[in-house]
């Protein structure tokens, strides 16, 4: 086996992508990024470290003229980078975005031709998890470009995921990796995590002079297109400091790229104030310059305005371009108190009434407060009040928190919240917000390489199967269902139980519909545990499973009386037995539920 020479981390965003590196055989080598050679408009290609996870599907026309950069080959190919996000303002129905959204949305088949979602029936289509690949494909292609010496899938290479995607989002992960040539070893690791890696490399060995044992650090991960909240504690092994990842919260999709949205609303109308009406392809140009104006505008040190130029479209303004000036007012309000308004510890995520008709597709958060899902978070991890739950820490991931005004409005919370413990201590250090994930990535394969500090996890989440409960058929009416907690949260990797509790029919020799449920917030429940009733907020449906299993030699009544084992293999995948108590037979389901190291 050949040994690997760098150690690769790759942050797969829903909004940029990007590849870090550090050589293995170097012990005090820094990470580097990788540029990464795109195409700019349809003539130019050039490099930047960022590659926006955008995908355009051309014409036939336009394959059949070779004049385009395509990545992938035959019914998948398509432009990556930063002509297909400037293609989404010219042809929308051919461009791709937030595929990694689309992943962990269990109500659509992510092996299906779905994108661009609402395409007309003449734009090629592409699965989730094709898109997915895509990009990997992209960032492998240009790794084995610039170092053809040390080919990509024979190098320690670390993927991240968010930490709220559950086992079905991370095996298609896995899958799409798989696809695009990654090694069969590498290894998927949770966002929040990685960021933490990216501050331990480089804080070094110091950082054991900023944390103490029963210390808990909050990880506020805010991206393009999603929000995650990670709890890490402190614990004392041996005689040792060590870290432990002991919460995850839900995966929220709001991030960035939502706020980027809102202002450009605002800046909409102060065009329109001007006699400006904007088309389509300005709107979408409006968005991304109002990305850059954000960050002046929030920053400590920005101005009171900052312009915001487009292209002009009308006869009186071709070749030349329109601006307004938006305001720090307009922006703190628009933003600061649209996203993160103040609220109490109390406080929940507000569940707006849902229209009777809605359009298809991904399940947007119906609240956009972040600080109402974080005080939620919190409280459910017993912050409120209680000295278990309350960080003592805070890192801040993610580009959003490039912006001091939100970093601001966060430690004012605390301030609030806990007025009597203080506001959380910021860990200074790896602040590249961009960057910081795939840094810390590579960081981590180093790490499992050559030694040093490393976050135990285990399992995110509890996962519970469903079990059709007996008793008298009601016409129409589905029977009851119960939930049996088959894996504890942080079960570790390479250990198994025997699930106890009473027998339960296992169907055979038929097709069957097996439910399975995960949850974030019920961190007590032991293996065994029966939930007859729950609610949406505690437990969560993932991907079902259609099967057959054989039948049974004592099958009875079509089913046979089985007790549940399941173990978590060392590459974290879940093995789940059902072991027949009337002779020597068992049945086998799988799934991944691989979370961290």
């Amino acid at each position: 086996m050949t040994t690997p020479q760098y150690s690769i981390g790759i942050d797969l965003g829903t909004t940029n992508s990007a590849l870090a590196y550090v050589p293995l055989n170097e012990e005090q080598a820094s990470v580097q990024l990788l540029n990464i050679p795109q195409m700019v408009t349809a003539t130019t290609v050039e490099t930047s470290p960022l590659l926006p996870s955008f995908a355009y599907v051309p014409t036939p026309e336009e394959i059949a003229s070779g004049s385009l950069t395509l990545t992938g080959a035959d019914a998948e190919a398509a432009v990556i980078g930063r002509f297909a996000r400037t293609q989404s303002a010219d042809v929308p129905t051919r461009t791709v975005a937030a595929a990694k959204s689309w992943l962990c949305h269990s109500r659509v088949d992510r092996h299906q031709p779905i994108l661009p979602w609402n395409a007309p029936e003449e734009v090629r289509k592409l699965s989730p998890v094709a898109v997915s690949s895509l990009y990997l494909q992209h960032l492998v292609g240009a790794w084995n470009q610039q170092f053809p010496d040390a080919p990509f899938d024979q190098q320690q290479v670390t993927l991240t995921v968010p930490a709220s995607f559950d086992a079905s989002a991370r095996e298609l992960t896995r899958e799409a990796a798989a696809r695009a040539g990654f090694p069969s070893d590498f290894t998927l690791l949770e966002e929040p995590q990685a960021g933490l890696y990216a501050w331990l490399g480089v804080r070094g060995e110091e950082w054991r002079k900023d944390l103490k044992i029963g210390d808990r650090i909050l990880v506020c991960d805010v991206g393009g297109g999603t929000t995650d909240f990670t709890l890490i504690a402190v614990e004392d092994r041996d005689g040792e400091l060590e870290l432990s990842r002991v919460a995850v919260g839900n995966h929220i999709l709001v991030g960035g790229d939502n706020m980027d949205l809102a202002l450009a609303f605002a800046a909409q109308a102060l065009f329109k104030e001007k006699g400006h009406n904007l088309d389509a392809w300005q709107s979408v140009s409006l968005w991304h310059a109002c990305r850059a104006a954000k960050e002046a505008l929030l920053s400590a040190d920005g101005p009171d305005q900052c312009p915001v130029t487009i292209l002009g479209r009308g006869s009186r303004v071709i070749g030349g371009s329109i601006s307004v000036d938006l305001s720090r007012e307009l922006v703190q309000q628009t933003l600061v108190d649209g996203f993160l308004p103040a609220c109490g510890l109390d406080d929940k995520p507000v569940k707006r009434p849902a229209s009777g008709f809605r359009q298809l597709g991904l399940p947007y958060e119906s609240d956009t407060a972040i600080t109402r899902h974080l005080a939620h978070f919190l409280r459910e991890q017993g912050g409120a009040g209680s000295e278990t739950g309350r960080p003592t820490h805070l890192l801040f991931n993610g580009g959003v928190f490039k912006a001091a005004a939100l970093k601001q409005r966060i430690h004012e919370l605390f301030a609030d919240w806990f007025p009597t413990e203080g506001v959380p201590a910021p860990l200074i250090g790896g602040e590249d917000l961009d960057f910081a994930v795939a840094r810390g990535a590579a960081n981590y394969g180093r790490i499992k390489q050559q030694g040093g500090v490393r976050i135990r996890g285990g399992t995110a989440r509890a996962y519970y199967i469903g079990i059709e409960t007996a008793g008298l058929a009601v016409p129409g009416a589905p029977r009851p269902l119960n939930a049996l907690c088959v894996v504890p949260h942080g079960m570790e990797e390479g250990t198994s139980v025997e699930v106890p509790g009473q027998e339960i029919g296992l169907v055979v020799g038929e097709p069957v519909h097996f439910r399975f449920f995960s949850s974030t917030s019920r961190l007590s429940d032991e293996p065994g545990r029966l939930l007859t009733s729950w609610t949406e907020d505690e437990l969560q449906e993932t991907d079902s499973l259609e099967a057959a299993l054989p039948a049974a030699e004592n099958a009875e009544g079509g089913y046979v009386p089985v007790r549940i084992e399941t173990r978590v293999t060392e590459l974290g995948v879940l093995e789940l037995w059902c072991v027949s108590t009337v002779s020597d037979e068992r049945w086998k389901l799988e799934f991944s539920v691989r979370d961290s190291t």
